[in-house]
């Protein structure tokens, strides 16, 4: 008997759980009903920055000709789960449709965070979060003129570098102390900021915005700052954060965790044993992951369970990340900002190259507990597998070459 399962999102992690089970539901278990609020089917989000470059949505897309012309999946995209009725298991969408469902994943991701500034909503605001925004900013985008991204982290980094290809010249205004608080530490920063700021970037770190202003058409023309400074611009771009989309957890009595997303436990599964959380949306034991690897591994977990195989625990997420921004390196592994008691830190900075390297090592100095890299970050396939292990030659060596 074939049972119905209902995704709610169909975004990176959710088209990945459906083609997952597709590929392992050899016995045809399960019919599967996808509600994909955008107009388009799945595409990798991590490559916006490329879409800017010059790369097609059709360049960006996850689904193929075999997935949309599968039988046993119904792809509803421009459709919106409006509320989950768990007595009756039934979805219901926006425009009233009614879905039973035998099991249903929550894959609703995540929205960008605008601050509550007065302004925030005035033409000429935008976020950068889909391929919609990204063609609305283009369109907006004039260039030689100055643009401001709130958020200083690696969307708002990806942000500055779309208007940056765009032409236009953008600010960058980030609260924290230094450039992508969450991935490299005070060291990591100063290098990030010598080498985008070469690059045109103006940065703002240590920086709140007080408004967003708008001249007398109401279109924006300015932000001040909080210490009463003002950037003149007729584009802002809001990339300071994520915040889970879990608003359909009220109304069905599901949990959620202190700090936004659906509470689910170690196996995905939320306090109702027919309904999953993945990706951004999920709250494990009360912690959300933004990145896109924990997502991948909570829609192999989920998967498991659907086809009866057992229920895996969602091993500790590793957040380690390498990136190119701006065509510079950064790298940040294991237990980057040294939270570990005891620890120890050895920094390396070269002034002349602009580079910085910093390893996080156990009292002894013999196990590698994580570390930063910025400006190259060559020597992270070679340090990233060690983390928790005892390090294979001394700490230079392995940043700089000569180990084997």
């Amino acid at each position: 008997m074939t049972g119905t399962l209902v995704v709610i999102g169909h975004g990176m992690v959710g088209h990945r759980l459906v083609t997952d089970l597709r590929v392992k539901d050899r016995a045809d278990a399960w019919r599967i009903v996808v509600l994909a609020e955008e107009s388009r089917p799945a595409y990798d989000r991590t490559a916006l920055s490329s879409y800017m470059a010059g790369k097609s949505a059709h360049d960006l897309t996850l689904v193929d000709h075999d997935f949309l012309r599968d039988p046993l999946v119904d792809l509803r995209l421009g459709t919106v789960a409006a509320s989950v009725d768990r007595g009756s298991q039934t979805v219901t969408t926006t425009d009233g449709t009614d879905l039973g469902y035998d099991a249903l994943v929550l894959a609703t991701g995540s929205r960008p965070f605008v601050p509550p500034v007065p302004g925030h909503d005035a033409p000429g605001c935008f976020v950068y979060r889909t391929i919609d925004d990204l063609d609305a900013i283009r369109a907006a985008a004039v260039s030689g003129r100055p643009g401001v991204v709130i958020g200083g982290g690696l969307l708002g980094l990806e942000a500055a570098n779309a208007l940056r290809l765009l032409g236009m010249r953008p600010h960058v205004v980030e609260m924290a102390s230094r450039l992508m608080p969450l991935q490299v530490d005070d060291g990591g920063g100063r290098v990030l900021a010598k080498l985008v700021g070469e690059l045109g970037l103006r940065l703002h770190c240590g920086a709140a915005i007080r408004s967003v202003d708008t001249g007398t058409d109401g279109r924006v023309c300015g932000v001040t700052l909080a210490d009463g400074s003002v950037l003149d611009t007729e584009l802002v771009v809001f990339s300071a954060g994520i915040r889970p989309r879990d608003e359909l957890a009220g109304p069905a009595g599901l949990g959620r965790a202190q700090r936004g997303g659906f509470l689910v436990d170690d196996q995905c599964r939320t306090s109702d044993e027919r309904i999953w959380a993945v990706g951004e949306c999920a709250a494990v034991n009360g912690r959300c992951y933004g990145l896109a690897a924990p997502g991948y591994r909570m829609a192999e977990i989920v998967v498991q369970q659907l086809l009866g195989f057992g229920g895996a625990a969602l091993p500790l997420p590793d957040v380690s990340t390498k990136l190119k921004l701006l065509g510079v390196d950064v790298a940040s592994f294991g237990d980057a900002h040294a939270m570990t008691a005891g620890v120890l830190e050895i920094s390396y900075v070269d002034n002349t190259d602009s580079t910085y390297a910093k390893l996080v090592l156990s009292p002894d100095a013999r196990v590698l507990l994580g570390g930063v890299l910025a400006g190259d970050a060559s020597a992270y396939p070679v340090l990233r597998p060690l983390v928790g292990h005892e390090l294979t030659a001394p700490p230079e060596q392995l940043l700089f070459g000569g180990a084997n």
